[in-house]
């Protein structure tokens, strides 16, 4: 039988409507339940919402209003609408997957695998299905990625704008999106020229080879353009505009549960991060501004090298940067872990890795070390052992194997800009932005 695309769907919505109707028999006649925990403080804040109350009377509820806004259904018409929203964003992914691939010229049958990659990824399916939001940033994610590469910048910024503001961790990716906005590779009032997949590409380099060319005005020049000032602009004011609106309702209670605390969140409680351990020590007695820095300039500097070598191939820079962006975060949760899931599919294609070989010992060391851990998390958390010496150990091992994973993709990834580079003098004039 033929595998399609709409097999594929279908079978992946029948899988997380089964996947959604078990989880409510389990919670109603099991101790352990197959619901996130999140997803009972998303339905309680939204239920407050519907009574005309802050969210944010809910403890730990340090999101954006705009969630609880969209889970009313959950107080209103059933408890597992939220389930089925972030489910069918987890479909919409598969689906963006393709889209992405088809318009970078990928033949059907590695779309096909790198789709299935997504769908049927046991992390993946079930995140939706317990109830986890991630899903909605990840398809805005491939949704503006998606709108870059049709050049359609308007509609690009403004998601960019609303998705800041639901979660604030892909403000890492506004770097990249500026310099892939670049004069030399959009035409005025054309779309860009997309680079299509080849199955033998060339040895395409990460630098610019009309760069000596330019002087230095004329780089600048080119950096502050129509499009990127104009796309800073509307993903700016639409992020203010959402941000302004919900201080206005909710106050400063908003803006240090759903922004101020993801930026400066030290979480004692043990997680995959190297440094929970030290957090949990100190955490009474605070953290001078040198401790800060010192756990924050390895994050930074290498989000930096990444994006100004992998920036023009955006796709891979957004996968790059976050794997690097959990890694070495100072609070690491499974969830996390979808973020760089979705973008994984969008780069196979372009990856010399071989499944048999290194793929596996990739992802042997990533799971054997994620194992490893919530072994001695188990011990600390449900028997009550001190075992938090061994708990740090196992989270700098698991650090090391995301280091050799992310090394892995990029020394296996052959670079491929996505935008074709303008001819000599053809991108002068001002950019019509579309």
């Amino acid at each position: 039988m033929m595998i399609t695309f709409r097999k594929v769907i279908l079978f992946s919505t029948l899988l997380r409507v089964a996947l959604i109707l078990y989880g409510d028999w389990q919670d109603s006649h099991m101790e352990v339940r197959y619901t996130d925990v999140d997803y009972l403080v998303f339905s309680d804040a939204a239920a407050l919402v519907s009574l005309g109350e802050s969210p944010f009377k809910r403890t730990t509820y340090r999101y954006s209003p705009l969630l609880a806004f969209l889970l009313l259904p959950n107080a209103i018409v059933h408890p597992s609408w939220g389930k089925y929203l972030f489910s069918a964003a987890d479909l919409l992914v598969g689906y963006l997957i393709r889209t992405i691939l088809k318009l970078r010229g990928v033949p059907d049958d590695k779309c096909m695998y790198s789709v299935m990659a997504w769908l049927f990824n046991p992390f993946t399916f079930t995140i939706g299905t317990r109830g986890n939001c991630e899903p909605i940033v990840c398809a805005a994610i491939l949704w503006i990625i998606t709108c870059i590469m049709r050049g359609q910048f308007y509609k690009a910024a403004i998601w960019y704008g609303f998705i800041v503001h639901f979660r604030i961790y892909p403000i890492i990716y506004a770097l990249p999106i500026v310099l892939v906005l670049d004069p030399q590779y959009i035409q005025s009032g054309q779309k860009p020229d997309i680079v299509k997949w080849s199955s033998h590409p060339g040895n395409l380099t990460k630098s610019s080879d009309s760069t000596n060319s330019r002087d230095l005005w004329t780089i600048v020049g080119s950096f502050f353009s129509s499009t990127r000032i104009v796309f800073a602009v509307i993903s700016g004011s639409i992020f203010l505009a959402c941000t302004g609106v919900f201080y206005y309702l909710y106050g400063w209670e908003f803006l240090h549960e759903a922004l101020f605390y993801h930026l400066t969140r030290t979480d004692p409680r043990h997680n995959f991060s190297i440094y929970f351990y030290n957090i949990y020590l100190h955490y009474r007695d605070g953290f001078s501004i040198v401790e800060k820095l010192i756990s924050f300039l390895p994050q930074f500097t290498l989000q930096l090298v990444l994006i100004f070598s992998f920036a023009l191939d955006l796709p891979f820079c957004f996968l790059a940067q976050t794997v690097a962006f959990v890694a070495f975060n100072k609070v690491i949760t499974a969830q996390y872990f979808v973020w760089f899931f979705c973008l994984l599919p969008l780069v196979l294609p372009w990856s010399k890795m071989k499944l048999r070989w290194e793929g596996f010992f990739c992802v042997l060391c990533w799971m054997g070390t994620q194992l490893h851990w919530l072994m001695w998390g188990y011990l600390l958390e449900f028997k009550g052992w001190n075992v938090f010496l061994q708990l740090w150990i196992a989270g700098l091992l698991f650090l090391a194997a995301n280091s050799v994973v992310l090394i892995s993709l990029i020394r296996c990834h052959h670079y491929s800009p996505i935008f074709q580079r303008l001819r000599s003098g053809s991108s002068k004039g001002h950019m019509k932005i579309k």
